[in-house]
């Protein structure tokens, strides 16, 4: 029973120390083949330094409303009896839009203007009369009383009538009009929207800090989601003069020409008012910044020699981005022109790692193995 004992015991030890030989043998043979492996090398696009022009912007979010806009309404109440435009057409200062029955007042002024000459020539006759003292003073006012108000009613009945026949108050477009003919409208009902989109206005609001570097007359570039690849080009009209204590912020009002009727009223624009160019100054992509809480940097391009052979490794290094727009972005560091750095595939790259410059930024995937 010993002797049993003992030789199970020396066979769980053999094995036990096969198992660990073993995995020392695996280990050091992994060890052997990640010391053997070649360095990784990282596919990336890179670009050229060279001095460029900066266009500095203030920008801000705005709404682009017309030259002139208003909701053309009725003063009195009646009904419609004619409509003279049709919807999104264009009008004319003073033109009829529509008109409201006046039927009574048209004749009631056909009456008094029958009434008029009669009262004219009584009046005249008997100033001469008063004149020769054939008539008193009463009879005289009398008649100058009733041939005035006489007058007076007329003026009055072609108010009302012109009250009722509808003009466009400035030339613009015209909508889609809310009336029908033979309806009854009650005072105040919108009729149609007419707006003068010949030149577009925008109202936004900047910082108060910004004030000193606008000024009436400074360019503007307008963007609005319709047309987003297209900038319109304004300038200040108008600076309020005063700021929001509760904000900070001061309002601005740009004028924008419109001849080809692309901007509407309502639309939502971003605005970046133009500040005077600088010249030779480092743009880059901001696909080329590593953006991050402890501060920007990019990878330079260094060709070095090992060993015999010609290689790219990169170097880390920080800068400062001092503005962005668009796709770009104006930085400054320990930069020269003709530097070379890397606009993509920086994703794995570490201080002193080894690249290989491609043309086709599609051959990059986040998800690249890095080329043995």
């Amino acid at each position: 029973m010993k002797k049993w004992t003992l030789s199970m015991l020396a066979i769980a030890v053999l094995a036990f120390g096969s198992v660990i030989g073993f995995n020392l043998m695996v280990k050091s043979k992994i060890a052997d083949a990640i010391a053997n492996m070649p360095e990784a090398e990282f596919p990336v696009t890179a670009m050229a330094l060279e001095m460029q022009k900066w266009q500095p912007t203030i920008d801000a979010i705005g709404f682009v409303e017309p030259h002139q806009g208003v909701t053309i309404s009725n003063e009195l109440a009646g009904r419609v009896t004619s409509i003279n435009f049709e919807n999104g057409s264009r009008v004319e200062k003073g033109q009829l839009l529509a008109e409201l029955d006046a039927k009574v007042e048209r004749a009631n002024l056909k009456s008094k203007m029958v009434q008029l000459p009669a009262a004219e020539a009584d009046f005249k006759r008997l100033s001469k009369l008063y004149a020769q003292k054939s008539v008193s003073k009463q009879d005289l006012d009398n008649s100058e009383s009733k041939y005035l108000a006489l007058q007076a009613d007329i003026e009055s009945l072609k108010a009302t009538i012109e009250r009722r026949e509808i003009s466009a108050p400035f030339s613009g477009l015209v909508g889609i009009r809310n009336i029908n003919l033979g309806e009854y409208l009650q005072p105040g009902t919108d009729i149609v929207r007419l707006e003068d989109i010949s030149t577009m206005k925008i109202r936004f609001t900047i910082p108060q800090t910004q004030l000193p570097r606008i000024a009436v007359g400074q360019k503007i570039h307008v963007f609005v989601d319709s047309y987003p690849e297209q900038p319109f080009e304004g300038e200040i009209a108008a600076i309020e003069p005063a700021v929001f204590y509760q904000s900070g912020l001061i309002q601005v009002q740009a004028r924008i020409p419109n001849d080809n009727a692309k901007l509407r009223s309502g639309m939502f624009a971003r605005v970046s008012i133009l500040l005077p160019e600088l010249n030779d100054q480092f743009v880059l992509p901001q696909t080329a910044i590593n953006f991050t809480l402890y501060g920007n940097s990019i990878y330079l391009i260094k060709d070095v020699e090992e060993n015999g052979k010609k290689l790219a490794r990169v170097e880390q290094i920080n800068l400062t981005v001092l503005e962005r727009n668009g796709n770009n972005a104006l930085v400054s560091g320990a930069l020269k022109a003709g530097d070379r750095i890397v606009t993509s595939g920086q994703i794995r790259l570490s201080n002193n790692s080894k690249v290989t410059v491609v043309e086709d930024q599609a051959l990059i995937h986040s998800d690249t193995m890095p080329k043995l």
